[in-house]
């Protein structure tokens, strides 16, 4: 993949880019509607498809009170462009000094200037510049003048809803993590390196990788069948995503203030040395919630019907 960055990089040398312009948190299936469309343009006009987005995301920027938390780390959305075929992506440093420019001095210096676009592509609800005052049909406005063409693509509605990320991250918040996959297109996943824990999976008979996370976005609290990817394979896993009530209460820590929300991994039928190891937790269904038990023996069993719940859900879906 090809990466530059604006305006640390000089300007790449791409053949008539076809450009789709956005944040694409989570790259769900609506942003995939323009990837798939630049590509097309690109193919037919003799260019090359490039995705133009922004790190960090411009809320953090603008309002960081108000700014959501993220479906995906830069790192993500960049191995998700190249998956779905766009090999060259410009990502546009968002600075406060970017934030203030007037629309007409972003399209002039990024995307004329330095990236020399031929063609501009937009969700339908795409604004950039100061205060938000760019519009597409500034946009298709200035890129008349300035001898690109701009289009914008329709929104890909779902049911009875437009999908959109907004959607999607109350969606993963309310562990609803099959529902997020309809909408996105692809199971919503979260990345980070297995570390130490304390080890009272293992004494209840199911130890346990305990993941901590680069990502800002977890699943509501509860227990979830899914898939870990280690070394690129898949192994299908049961993850408790939560503050362990049960394990917390049993160390003392009950009433003394909110013990640490954990990421913890049991992978099923399969035992292997994780330690130390990067791995990827795909979230496919969300089996029930968190729930304090009388006891580590009641705790241990209901793990064991969690993984059977777990069990049941691949053995109807697959990996």
């Amino acid at each position: 993949m090809q990466i530059a960055h604006f305006p640390s990089d000089q300007r790449p040398r791409w053949v008539r880019p076809v450009a789709a312009l956005g944040n694409f948190d989570g790259v769900h299936r609506g942003h995939q509607k323009i990837l798939d469309r630049v590509k097309r343009q690109a193919d037919e006009g003799g260019g090359v498809p490039v995705v133009v987005t922004f790190d960090p995301h411009p809320p953090r920027v603008v309002r960081p009170d108000k700014a959501p938390p993220l479906l995906m780390t830069l790192d993500q959305k960049l191995e998700t462009f190249e998956r779905a075929g766009v090999h060259r992506v410009a990502v546009v440093h968002f600075s406060p000094e970017l934030a203030r420019w007037e629309p007409e001095v972003f399209v002039d210096t990024v995307l004329v200037d330095w990236l020399r676009v031929a063609e501009v592509w937009v969700g339908a609800n795409f604004v950039f510049g100061r205060d938000r005052a760019g519009t597409f049909t500034l946009l298709n406005a200035l890129g008349e003048d300035r001898g690109f063409r701009a289009e914008n693509i329709d929104p890909v509605r779902y049911k009875d809803f437009v999908v959109s990320s907004t959607r999607i991250r109350h969606l993963v918040g309310e562990g609803r993590v099959d529902e997020s996959a309809a909408l996105l297109g692809h199971h919503y996943c979260v990345d980070g390196v297995v570390v130490h824990g304390d080890k009272r999976g293992r004494e209840l008979g199911y130890p346990t990788a305990n993941l901590r996370t680069v990502n800002e976005l977890l699943p509501a609290h509860g227990i979830y069948a899914t898939v870990a990817i280690v070394n690129g394979v898949q192994h299908a896993a049961v993850t408790s995503v939560g503050i362990r009530p049960t394990i917390s209460r049993d160390d003392g820590l009950d009433g003394a203030g909110t013990p640490p929300v954990t990421v913890e991994t049991y992978l099923l039928d399969t035992s292997m040395d994780l330690y130390g190891v990067t791995m990827r937790l795909a979230f496919v269904q969300w089996l029930r919630p968190e729930a304090q038990f009388d006891s580590l023996e009641a705790l241990s069993e209901q793990i064991a019907r969690d993984c059977e719940d777990g069990r049941q859900v691949f053995a109807r879906v697959g990996l």
